[in-house]
């Protein structure tokens, strides 16, 4: 099967690179630019999901021909309308996908590797996780639905795509149509700023008109600042790929009572017992 990823890897290198070049001859005070061990860590968080992926897809594909063999109707392949509908069912299924790993604490184990950067750019944009089991579940309905696994593994991929370019300072807000409907820099921006009034918003994908539908909308306004309320402070993949992981099994592991453990695996990142 075509992997749209992959073949896009080369563009993602270039553009890269001319946004790398472009800080260096058009610095602006404002952009915080490349920093090359951050970029190093980010681009070895990619490269490395690159390899996980090449197993896990197999077992993706496998659970989405089963879930699409039992499906009550085979949605038509070559039917644009049937395209129009994945678009919007891929996007509405990253909307809730995305905010699930904000406020579910063992899902945001395996997203917080995205937001672990306190740079913002296209290397930033690389910086995935290495757990990629937990996105499954909110794709499986479309295979059910009647959508074939190549078609929604196709829409993921496009999904991604497009959001790699969210990833740069270098682009200020667009027209306010394009703004309104659509994800756009200055929107990611906010969605991957520690700012207090930005926590928890923006999560859509392509769209941006989900966030508008159920509340977590926030424009840019202040000067973000990027990266988590409480920096990892290191460059190391490994330790960025796991570790929230082991600061959950030790939270866990310490909680004296059923409900303290429930909360560190299931409520939101931060969530102490205090806050019961």
């Amino acid at each position: 099967m075509f992997d749209l990823i992959l073949h896009a890897i080369p563009v993602f290198a270039i553009c890269l690179a001319l946004e790398a070049v472009s800080f260096h001859f058009l610095p602006d005070d404002d952009e915080k630019g490349y920093e090359l061990r951050d970029a190093t860590t980010s681009l070895s968080m990619g490269l490395g999901q690159v390899f996980i992926n090449i197993g896990w897809k197999l077992v993706v594909l496998a659970v989405f021909a089963a879930a699409y063999s039992v499906a009550p109707f085979h949605l038509p392949a070559d039917n644009p309308l049937v395209w129009v509908a994945l678009f919007f069912a891929d996007d509405f299924a990253y909307y809730w996908y995305h905010r699930l790993h904000h406020t579910v604490r063992v899902l945001w184990g395996s997203h917080v590797v995205h937001h672990s950067s306190q740079f913002y750019n296209l290397s930033t944009a690389l910086r995935q996780t290495w757990t990629p089991m937990t996105a499954l579940p909110f794709w499986l309905p479309l295979a059910f639905l009647g959508f074939s696994p190549w078609m929604i593994l196709t829409q993921q991929a496009i999904s991604l795509v497009y959001q790699f370019f969210l990833h740069t300072e270098r682009v200020q807000k667009l027209p306010r149509p394009i703004e309104f409907v659509l994800n756009t820099p200055s929107h990611h921006r906010v969605h991957h700023g520690s700012n207090p009034e930005y926590l928890d918003t923006n999560y859509g994908g392509i769209l941006i008109v989900w966030d508008r539908l159920f509340g977590t909308f926030e424009p840019e306004g202040a000067r973000v600042r990027y990266g988590l309320t409480k920096n990892i402070e290191t460059h190391n993949p490994v330790t960025v790929a796991f570790g929230e992981y082991r600061n959950i099994v030790r939270d866990v592991r310490t909680a004296t009572d059923w409900r303290d453990r429930f909360g560190y695996l299931f409520r939101g990142p931060g969530w102490t017992p205090a806050a019961r």
